[in-house]
Protein backbone atom coordinates (compact mmCIF):
# COMPACT_ATOMS: atom_id res chain seq x y z
CA UNK A 1 0.00 0.00 0.00
CA UNK A 2 1.38 3.62 -0.68
CA UNK A 3 0.97 5.68 2.87
CA UNK A 4 2.22 9.09 3.98
CA UNK A 5 3.73 10.22 7.16
CA UNK A 6 3.60 13.89 7.66
CA UNK A 7 6.37 14.88 9.94
CA UNK A 8 10.30 13.86 9.76
CA UNK A 9 11.61 14.30 13.48
CA UNK A 10 12.94 10.67 14.78
CA UNK A 11 9.49 9.67 15.39
CA UNK A 12 7.56 9.89 11.78
CA UNK A 13 11.14 8.77 10.27
CA UNK A 14 11.26 5.80 12.72
CA UNK A 15 7.52 4.79 11.85
CA UNK A 16 7.85 6.10 8.47
CA UNK A 17 10.98 2.87 8.23
CA UNK A 18 8.74 0.56 10.17
CA UNK A 19 6.05 1.24 7.15
CA UNK A 20 8.50 0.64 4.57
CA UNK A 21 10.23 -2.08 6.31
CA UNK A 22 6.71 -3.84 6.11
CA UNK A 23 6.63 -4.17 2.04
CA UNK A 24 5.09 -0.55 1.51
CA UNK A 25 5.64 2.48 -0.17
CA UNK A 26 6.30 5.52 2.16
CA UNK A 27 6.25 9.02 1.39
CA UNK A 28 7.16 11.13 3.96
CA UNK A 29 6.76 14.60 4.09
CA UNK A 30 9.48 17.14 5.44
CA UNK A 31 9.50 20.77 5.64
CA UNK A 32 13.22 21.32 5.23
CA UNK A 33 15.00 20.67 1.51
CA UNK A 34 18.12 19.35 3.27
CA UNK A 35 15.89 16.52 4.86
CA UNK A 36 13.85 15.33 1.65
CA UNK A 37 17.64 15.71 -0.17
CA UNK A 38 18.95 13.13 2.48
CA UNK A 39 16.16 11.14 2.77
CA UNK A 40 15.82 10.49 -0.55
CA UNK A 41 19.70 10.54 -1.97
CA UNK A 42 21.52 9.57 0.97
CA UNK A 43 18.85 7.05 2.59
CA UNK A 44 18.89 8.67 5.98
CA UNK A 45 17.83 10.99 8.57
CA UNK A 46 21.13 12.77 10.10
CA UNK A 47 19.68 15.23 12.26
CA UNK A 48 17.25 13.04 14.32
CA UNK A 49 18.53 8.80 13.20
CA UNK A 50 21.82 9.76 12.26
CA UNK A 51 23.07 6.00 12.35
CA UNK A 52 19.73 4.43 10.37
CA UNK A 53 19.87 3.69 6.97
CA UNK A 54 16.52 3.87 5.94
CA UNK A 55 15.28 1.40 2.95
CA UNK A 56 14.82 2.39 -0.72
CA UNK A 57 11.07 1.97 -0.62
CA UNK A 58 10.74 5.27 2.30
CA UNK A 59 11.19 8.52 0.23
CA UNK A 60 10.70 12.19 0.97
CA UNK A 61 8.84 14.84 -0.54
CA UNK A 62 8.80 19.14 0.08
CA UNK A 63 5.23 18.86 -1.63
CA UNK A 64 2.61 17.96 0.81
CA UNK A 65 0.23 18.05 -1.95
CA UNK A 66 1.87 15.90 -3.62
CA UNK A 67 2.72 13.65 -0.56
CA UNK A 68 -0.83 13.41 0.04
CA UNK A 69 -2.46 12.62 -2.72
CA UNK A 70 -4.67 9.74 -3.60
CA UNK A 71 -3.18 8.30 -0.35
CA UNK A 72 -5.91 6.68 2.26
CA UNK A 73 -3.57 5.99 5.04
CA UNK A 74 -1.99 9.46 6.77
CA UNK A 75 0.15 8.96 9.56
CA UNK A 76 0.73 12.45 11.72
CA UNK A 77 4.05 13.09 13.49
CA UNK A 78 3.20 16.69 14.38
CA UNK A 79 3.99 17.58 18.12
CA UNK A 80 0.67 18.14 19.64
CA UNK A 81 0.52 22.33 19.87
CA UNK A 82 1.13 22.32 16.32
CA UNK A 83 -0.98 19.76 15.04
CA UNK A 84 -3.86 22.05 14.52
CA UNK A 85 -1.50 24.82 12.52
CA UNK A 86 -0.65 22.13 10.03
CA UNK A 87 -3.77 20.54 9.39
CA UNK A 88 -4.85 24.12 8.31
CA UNK A 89 -2.14 24.52 6.39
CA UNK A 90 -2.80 20.85 4.67
CA UNK A 91 -6.65 21.09 4.41
CA UNK A 92 -8.26 19.96 1.61
CA UNK A 93 -4.96 18.05 0.38
CA UNK A 94 -6.44 14.71 1.88
CA UNK A 95 -8.00 12.66 -0.07
CA UNK A 96 -12.06 12.01 1.00
CA UNK A 97 -11.38 8.39 1.66
CA UNK A 98 -8.12 8.84 3.52
CA UNK A 99 -7.71 7.67 6.81
CA UNK A 100 -5.80 9.97 9.58
CA UNK A 101 -4.00 8.67 12.18
CA UNK A 102 -2.41 10.53 15.06
CA UNK A 103 1.02 9.09 16.48
CA UNK A 104 1.20 12.40 18.59
CA UNK A 105 0.66 12.32 22.79
CA UNK A 106 -0.32 15.03 24.10
CA UNK A 107 -3.50 17.41 24.69
CA UNK A 108 -4.15 20.90 23.05
CA UNK A 109 -3.46 24.09 25.29
CA UNK A 110 -6.76 26.14 25.71
CA UNK A 111 -9.19 23.50 24.43
CA UNK A 112 -7.59 20.62 26.14
CA UNK A 113 -8.83 18.19 23.69
CA UNK A 114 -6.97 14.98 22.30
CA UNK A 115 -5.73 14.81 18.93
CA UNK A 116 -8.50 13.09 17.16
CA UNK A 117 -10.45 15.62 18.61
CA UNK A 118 -8.29 17.91 17.00
CA UNK A 119 -7.76 16.22 14.04
CA UNK A 120 -12.20 16.33 13.72
CA UNK A 121 -12.61 20.33 14.91
CA UNK A 122 -9.65 21.52 12.32
CA UNK A 123 -11.04 19.68 9.50
CA UNK A 124 -14.98 18.78 10.23
CA UNK A 125 -13.33 14.86 9.30
CA UNK A 126 -15.28 12.28 9.84
CA UNK A 127 -14.80 10.36 12.94
CA UNK A 128 -14.62 6.63 11.85
CA UNK A 129 -11.81 8.19 9.40
CA UNK A 130 -9.76 8.97 12.71
CA UNK A 131 -7.25 6.61 14.08
CA UNK A 132 -4.28 6.67 16.92
CA UNK A 133 -1.63 4.88 17.31
CA UNK A 134 0.28 4.30 20.62
CA UNK A 135 2.47 2.78 22.67
CA UNK A 136 5.96 1.69 24.08
CA UNK A 137 7.58 2.78 20.66
CA UNK A 138 10.54 4.51 21.61
CA UNK A 139 11.85 5.64 17.77
CA UNK A 140 15.64 4.59 17.89
CA UNK A 141 15.14 1.11 19.30
CA UNK A 142 11.89 0.61 16.56
CA UNK A 143 14.67 2.21 13.87
CA UNK A 144 17.01 -0.36 14.98
CA UNK A 145 14.71 -2.87 14.23
CA UNK A 146 14.39 -3.68 18.11
CA UNK A 147 10.94 -5.84 18.51
CA UNK A 148 8.48 -3.90 19.56
CA UNK A 149 4.54 -3.17 19.61
CA UNK A 150 1.57 -0.60 19.74
CA UNK A 151 -1.80 -0.35 19.85
CA UNK A 152 -3.99 1.36 17.12
CA UNK A 153 -7.40 2.72 18.22
CA UNK A 154 -10.36 3.17 15.67
CA UNK A 155 -14.15 3.60 16.33
CA UNK A 156 -14.70 0.69 14.58
CA UNK A 157 -12.56 -2.76 14.27
CA UNK A 158 -12.41 -2.73 10.28
CA UNK A 159 -10.38 0.36 10.15
CA UNK A 160 -7.93 -0.11 13.19
CA UNK A 161 -7.24 -3.75 11.62
CA UNK A 162 -6.72 -2.16 8.61
CA UNK A 163 -4.05 0.52 9.88
CA UNK A 164 -2.70 -2.46 12.30
CA UNK A 165 -1.76 -4.77 9.09
CA UNK A 166 -0.04 -2.04 7.46
CA UNK A 167 2.19 -0.95 10.32
CA UNK A 168 2.93 -4.60 11.52
CA UNK A 169 6.16 -6.03 10.40
CA UNK A 170 9.00 -8.86 11.16
CA UNK A 171 10.19 -6.35 14.55
CA UNK A 172 6.82 -4.67 14.78
CA UNK A 173 3.65 -5.91 15.83
CA UNK A 174 0.10 -3.43 16.34
CA UNK A 175 -2.86 -4.72 18.15
CA UNK A 176 -6.19 -3.36 17.63
CA UNK A 177 -9.34 -2.08 20.29
CA UNK A 178 -11.63 0.56 19.85
CA UNK A 179 -11.58 2.62 22.84
CA UNK A 180 -9.53 5.55 21.49
CA UNK A 181 -10.87 7.71 24.46
CA UNK A 182 -8.30 5.34 26.30
CA UNK A 183 -5.53 4.54 23.95
CA UNK A 184 -4.91 8.34 23.22
CA UNK A 185 -5.30 9.58 27.21
CA UNK A 186 -3.08 6.65 28.09
CA UNK A 187 -0.25 7.74 25.41
CA UNK A 188 -0.22 12.03 27.01
CA UNK A 189 -0.93 10.73 30.64
CA UNK A 190 2.46 8.47 30.97
CA UNK A 191 4.18 11.12 29.92
CA UNK A 192 3.63 13.18 33.03
CA UNK A 193 4.37 9.95 35.71
CA UNK A 194 7.56 9.92 33.57
CA UNK A 195 8.20 13.73 33.87
CA UNK A 196 8.54 12.85 37.99
CA UNK A 197 9.96 9.69 37.64
CA UNK A 198 12.89 11.98 35.72
CA UNK A 199 12.59 14.08 38.73
CA UNK A 200 13.28 11.93 41.19
CA UNK A 201 16.26 10.35 39.18
CA UNK A 202 18.03 13.81 38.66
CA UNK A 203 17.76 14.23 42.52
CA UNK A 204 19.19 11.16 43.01
CA UNK A 205 16.67 8.95 44.69
CA UNK A 206 16.61 5.00 43.96
CA UNK A 207 14.55 2.22 42.66
CA UNK A 208 11.95 2.14 45.55
CA UNK A 209 10.94 5.85 44.51
CA UNK A 210 10.70 5.47 40.78
CA UNK A 211 8.73 1.98 41.45
CA UNK A 212 6.58 4.00 43.99
CA UNK A 213 5.81 6.53 41.81
CA UNK A 214 4.99 4.50 38.85
CA UNK A 215 2.95 2.31 40.09
CA UNK A 216 0.50 5.04 42.11
CA UNK A 217 1.11 6.97 38.99
CA UNK A 218 -0.49 4.16 36.64
CA UNK A 219 -3.25 3.85 39.44
CA UNK A 220 -3.54 7.94 38.65
CA UNK A 221 -4.00 8.20 35.31
CA UNK A 222 -5.88 5.32 34.69
CA UNK A 223 -8.40 6.80 37.46
CA UNK A 224 -8.48 9.96 35.24
CA UNK A 225 -8.94 8.19 31.65
CA UNK A 226 -11.49 6.21 33.27
CA UNK A 227 -13.65 9.46 34.13
CA UNK A 228 -13.46 9.91 30.59
CA UNK A 229 -15.26 6.85 29.10
CA UNK A 230 -11.48 4.80 28.87
CA UNK A 231 -11.62 1.49 29.81
CA UNK A 232 -9.60 0.04 32.61
CA UNK A 233 -7.93 -2.97 30.38
CA UNK A 234 -6.94 -0.53 27.95
CA UNK A 235 -5.04 1.31 30.54
CA UNK A 236 -3.32 -2.06 31.58
CA UNK A 237 -2.58 -2.62 27.97
CA UNK A 238 -0.17 -1.08 25.76
CA UNK A 239 -0.83 1.98 25.55
CA UNK A 240 -1.16 2.52 29.16
CA UNK A 241 0.70 0.30 31.54
CA UNK A 242 3.17 -0.65 28.53
CA UNK A 243 4.13 2.43 27.64
CA UNK A 244 3.93 3.95 31.13
CA UNK A 245 6.71 1.42 32.09
CA UNK A 246 9.26 2.64 29.09
CA UNK A 247 9.12 6.23 28.77
CA UNK A 248 10.13 6.11 32.60
CA UNK A 249 12.47 3.45 32.16
CA UNK A 250 14.25 4.37 29.64
CA UNK A 251 17.72 7.50 29.39
CA UNK A 252 16.20 7.77 25.72
CA UNK A 253 12.63 9.09 26.80
CA UNK A 254 12.34 13.29 26.25
CA UNK A 255 10.15 13.42 29.11
CA UNK A 256 12.35 11.27 31.46
CA UNK A 257 15.27 12.90 30.35
CA UNK A 258 13.16 16.81 30.97
CA UNK A 259 12.37 15.55 34.16
CA UNK A 260 15.93 14.46 35.06
CA UNK A 261 17.34 17.80 34.00
CA UNK A 262 14.78 19.31 36.43
CA UNK A 263 15.34 16.92 39.26
CA UNK A 264 19.01 18.42 38.46
CA UNK A 265 18.07 21.56 39.54
CA UNK A 266 18.10 22.99 36.08
CA UNK A 267 15.23 25.55 35.22
CA UNK A 268 12.45 25.22 33.03
CA UNK A 269 13.52 27.26 30.86
CA UNK A 270 17.06 25.79 30.60
CA UNK A 271 15.82 22.34 29.76
CA UNK A 272 13.28 23.30 27.27
CA UNK A 273 16.08 25.09 25.72
CA UNK A 274 18.14 22.01 26.17
CA UNK A 275 15.75 19.91 24.77
CA UNK A 276 16.55 19.13 21.09
CA UNK A 277 12.60 17.62 20.13
CA UNK A 278 9.46 18.40 22.38
CA UNK A 279 9.08 16.43 25.30
CA UNK A 280 4.91 16.77 25.31
CA UNK A 281 4.37 15.79 29.33
CA UNK A 282 5.99 19.52 30.05
CA UNK A 283 3.56 21.02 27.62
CA UNK A 284 0.30 18.57 28.95
CA UNK A 285 0.55 19.23 32.59
CA UNK A 286 -1.32 21.97 32.74
CA UNK A 287 -4.46 20.94 30.52
CA UNK A 288 -4.84 17.56 31.91
CA UNK A 289 -4.93 19.52 35.63
CA UNK A 290 -7.37 21.54 34.30
CA UNK A 291 -9.61 18.99 33.18
CA UNK A 292 -8.79 16.92 36.20
CA UNK A 293 -10.12 19.98 38.29
CA UNK A 294 -13.67 20.41 36.07
CA UNK A 295 -13.98 17.00 37.12
CA UNK A 296 -12.46 16.05 40.43
CA UNK A 297 -9.94 14.04 39.65
CA UNK A 298 -7.57 14.05 42.23
CA UNK A 299 -4.34 14.15 40.35
CA UNK A 300 -1.52 13.84 43.28
CA UNK A 301 1.75 13.06 41.71
CA UNK A 302 0.62 15.20 38.70
CA UNK A 303 -0.09 18.29 40.75
CA UNK A 304 3.45 17.32 42.20
CA UNK A 305 4.88 18.06 39.01
CA UNK A 306 3.32 21.12 38.09
CA UNK A 307 4.34 22.96 40.65
CA UNK A 308 8.05 21.80 40.73
CA UNK A 309 8.07 23.19 36.77
CA UNK A 310 6.32 26.23 38.50
CA UNK A 311 9.40 26.54 40.81
CA UNK A 312 7.06 26.09 43.92
CA UNK A 313 8.64 22.80 45.04
CA UNK A 314 11.75 21.83 45.67
CA UNK A 315 12.55 18.40 43.19
CA UNK A 316 13.87 16.62 46.18
CA UNK A 317 10.08 17.20 48.03
CA UNK A 318 8.14 15.43 45.48
CA UNK A 319 6.65 12.06 46.88
CA UNK A 320 4.74 9.06 45.62
CA UNK A 321 2.99 8.46 48.92
CA UNK A 322 0.20 11.61 48.99
CA UNK A 323 -3.09 10.55 49.49
CA UNK A 324 -6.50 12.18 48.42
CA UNK A 325 -10.19 11.52 49.33
CA UNK A 326 -10.31 8.39 46.82
CA UNK A 327 -7.00 7.25 48.30
CA UNK A 328 -6.44 5.68 51.72
CA UNK A 329 -4.28 3.19 53.06
CA UNK A 330 -6.56 0.14 52.35
CA UNK A 331 -7.60 1.40 49.10
CA UNK A 332 -4.23 1.17 47.14
CA UNK A 333 -5.23 0.81 43.14
CA UNK A 334 -7.49 4.06 44.26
Amino acid sequence: MSVAVVGAGSWGTAFAKCLADGGNDVTIWARRRKVVDEINYEHRNGDYLPEIWLPENLTADLDVASALRDVRLVFLAIPAQKLRAQLGAMSGLFDEQAVLISLSKGLEKGTRLRMSEVIHEALDWPEDQIASLSGPNIALEIAQEQPSAAAVAATTEAVASEIAAVATNSYFSAFTNTDLVGTEFGGTLKNLVAVAVGIVAGVGYGENTKASIITRGLAEITRFAVQFGAKPTTMAGLAGLGDLIATCESPLSRNHTAGRLLGEGKPLSEVIDRMQQTAEGLSSVAPVLELARVHGIAMPIVTQVSEVLAGTMDPRDIAPHLTSEVDSPVSELG
